[in-house]
């Protein structure tokens, strides 16, 4: 990553691949394979192998702490970013006369707990104006009866970011009761975090973070504990779970450690401790300033071929993804297919996304088959 020798080292899978998907699913590096067989080796071991499951989430909870800046006591997991929302959901337990503000530009994950059918609270959609969430347009949508609003820092959708210092400074002026909720999953591990002043953070572990399905991340504050506590059944995230008085009451964990309710997944842990501390030796900043300049070049060349991408470039501004609209999608994603070139093409959007084991060949053919698939 960031060097040839070293993707070749680490990423021998890339080979002769023009891989621009991470977005949706990441080429783990070998540290990860072996992350896997660690894990196999203690499971043959049994109930002897218990030990090492645990020392092993302890240690990805370490990991994962530092990368989101809280505290290991902040942080837990459970099996996907969707079940952290929906758990989020249900800890909350809005009423009617709440509002929660969502936007157009989220992953479904994050907006359908709120918009099912028992749910009381009213939705305020934050919409999107040329691919971008103008912060001037939530200034009319949140007020004192805001109990949430959810965004991701990086949109799925076109890689717009999120005004983080901007949005927080409104949020907490004008909904002072409000959890202001983060999706990081289109950030973490590729660009540097600014969510510090965020109350509940929520990432899968399967993207730019390196690791493999079964995994989800829930950050959650201390000061909102109590009120982001989850009760639901389980054991895990029962403090008297095999207490005397058991069938008499249940005391629930409080903040993240509640989100891990029944045995944890460990193989996705073991996977997610292995990629995070990979990402954690090379640096964050360093990937950033290593791919961000790849998306500037793609985001450049495919303007001065006519094609817009949905959202404008942020120049001095990191992320992974660069998306567009195309009415011959189709007949470029077979060129794209051909030519062993790999990105997202869903309803006619073209989603390119560029982590560090990305280069300026990648950016250079996947333009050159555009083009060529074009004439």
């Amino acid at each position: 990553m960031l060097s040839d020798k070293s993707r070749q080292q680490d990423f021998p899978r890339l080979a002769n691949r023009t891989y621009l998907n991470t977005a949706a699913e990441s080429v783990p590096p070998l540290c990860v394979e072996g992350a896997l067989d660690r894990y196999w080796l203690d499971k043959l071991d049994g109930m002897d192998g218990r030990e090492a499951h645990f020392q092993t989430v302890e240690d990805c909870r370490e990991v994962t702490s530092r990368l989101l800046n809280m505290t290991p006591s902040e942080v837990s997991f459970c099996s996907c970013s969707s079940e952290a929302c929906n758990m989020l959901y249900h800890a909350l337990q809005l009423q009617a006369g709440d509002e929660v503000v969502l936007n157009d530009l989220d992953f479904p994950s994050g907006a359908t707990p709120w918009l099912s059918p028992d749910a009381r609270s009213d939705v305020r959609l934050w919409k999107s104006v040329d691919g971008v969430l103008r912060v001037t347009d939530l200034v009319t949508l949140v007020n004192e009866r805001t109990r949430l609003v959810h965004l991701s820092l990086i949109s799925f959708v076109n890689g717009h970011r999120i005004p983080m210092a901007s949005v927080v400074e409104l949020v907490r002026q004008e909904a002072p009761r409000a959890i202001l909720s983060v999706d990081i999953t289109q950030a973490l591990g590729r660009v540097e975090l600014d969510v510090d002043d965020a109350d509940f953070l929520v990432s899968s572990t399967h993207k730019w973070a390196l690791g493999i399905h079964g995994g989800g991340i829930v950050g959650i504050r201390k000061a909102r504990a109590v009120e982001l506590s989850v009760r639901m059944g389980g054991w895990l995230n029962i403090e008297n779970a095999f207490d005397s008085d058991r069938f008499e009451r249940v005391v629930y964990r409080k903040g993240a450690p509640g989100y891990s309710i029944g045995m944890p997944s460990f193989a996705p842990l073991y996977a997610l401790n292995g990629s995070l501390r990979y990402l954690e030796n090379i640096g964050v900043a360093r990937i950033a300033a290593h791919a961000d300049p790849l998306v500037v070049a793609l985001h450049e060349g495919l303007c001065n071929r006519g094609i817009d991408p949905m959202c404008p470039v942020q120049k001095n501004i990191s992320t992974g993804i660069v998306a567009v609209t195309h009415e011959r999608s189709e007949e470029i994603h077979k060129a794209f297919v051909r030519e062993n070139i790999h990105a997202m093409v869903h309803m006619g959007r073209i989603r390119f996304a560029i982590h560090g084991y990305n280069t300026q060949d990648d950016v250079d053919h996947a333009l050159s088959v555009l083009d060529q698939s074009l004439n």
